[in-house]
């Protein structure tokens, strides 16, 4: 069952275009969504998850006509935003009880069934009379994920469900979405690259508002291949190289300034070719996207 979004539009009343005539096909798996921050990403999460109408365009999942038939999609629908409240002096199986029963699980036995397998599923059964307040970002961010998948959704959305976890909750939350693809549509929207290069068979890139690629991550990469090359130069000596040459990407290391160039051929200059990472593709579109260089200096 795949998702559909054909032309569209979302235009705020202060004036901000947040989204340009976008067009997606997403079909089941992991869909990546990248973009830097105001690109629009959580502006199409929210009207894709019907919490806002869009000014123009259609989104169709399966034969569902999402914008006629909002019901229907929640039906099916599992949303995570990037901000979510939850009752903190609650115990976790009692918070996920409550939303189960929103979800229309009326059955009191078929609920507390559901509640202990997803608290297995997001590893929180042996915290499961602990109250929320206390638990850590990564744990209520799973503690999220369990509430999403409460109505056996088969279209999940998460809105930067990584953002501010420390390494091990990350890679322990994006497992838990990995294995949650298999049988959903799982979209995936954020601004960390790395996210999308290690989980994603499909991905999209947007920005102001419009989608400036979407493909396979691999055949994106395939793109680039031969154009990305790099050389670090004395820090003080980086605005010099920048004028000469399509500078993509900047990052400090040990005082000196790591510079990825895109060139068709050689550029010369002492810089050498390397295979290409999604980043590389990621700061090249967005300079191509707004008609200039994009320096990430870190």
């Amino acid at each position: 069952m795949s998702l559909r979004i054909q032309e569209l539009s979302k235009t705020y009343p202060n004036g901000v275009h947040a989204l340009r005539g976008i067009s997606l096909t997403i079909e089941p798996g992991m869909f990546g969504l990248l973009g830097p921050n105001g690109a629009g990403k959580s502006s199409l999460m929210r009207t894709i998850a019907t919490l806002q109408p869009p000014d123009a365009g259609t989104i169709h999942f399966g034969n569902i006509d999402v914008l006629a038939e909002p019901e229907r999609l929640r039906a099916q629908l599992g949303y995570l935003p990037q901000e979510f409240g939850l009752y903190p002096n609650m115990p976790a199986d009692a918070v996920l009880d409550h939303f189960a029963s929103l979800k229309g699980v009326g059955d009191r036995a078929e609920r507390k069934a559901l509640v202990d397998r997803l608290l297995h599923q997001v590893n929180l059964h042996e915290v499961r009379g602990k109250s929320v307040g206390g638990f850590s970002g990564g744990m209520k961010q799973r503690l999220g994920i369990a509430i999403a998948l409460a109505g056996s959704p088969r279209l999940l959305i998460v809105d930067e469900p990584t953002a501010g976890l420390d390494p091990t909750e990350r890679n322990r939350f994006l497992n838990l979405l990995a294995d949650i693809s298999e049988d959903v549509v799982v979209i995936l929207s954020t601004h960390i690259v790395e996210d999308v290069r290690e989980l994603c068979s499909q991905m999209a890139i947007i920005n102001q508002g419009r989608v400036i690629v979407h493909g396979a991550p691999q055949r994106i990469l395939d793109e680039v291949r031969g154009r990305i090359w790099r050389r670090t130069v004395p820090r003080a000596q980086a605005e010099e190289y920048r004028a000469r040459h399509e500078v993509i990407s900047a990052r400090l290391a040990a005082g000196s300034t790591m510079l990825h160039v895109y060139a068709e051929s050689d550029p010369g200059d002492g810089f050498e070719a390397v295979e290409p990472v999604l980043e590389d593709v990621y700061f090249h579109r967005l300079a191509t996207a707004a008609g200039g260089r994009v320096p990430a200096e870190a």
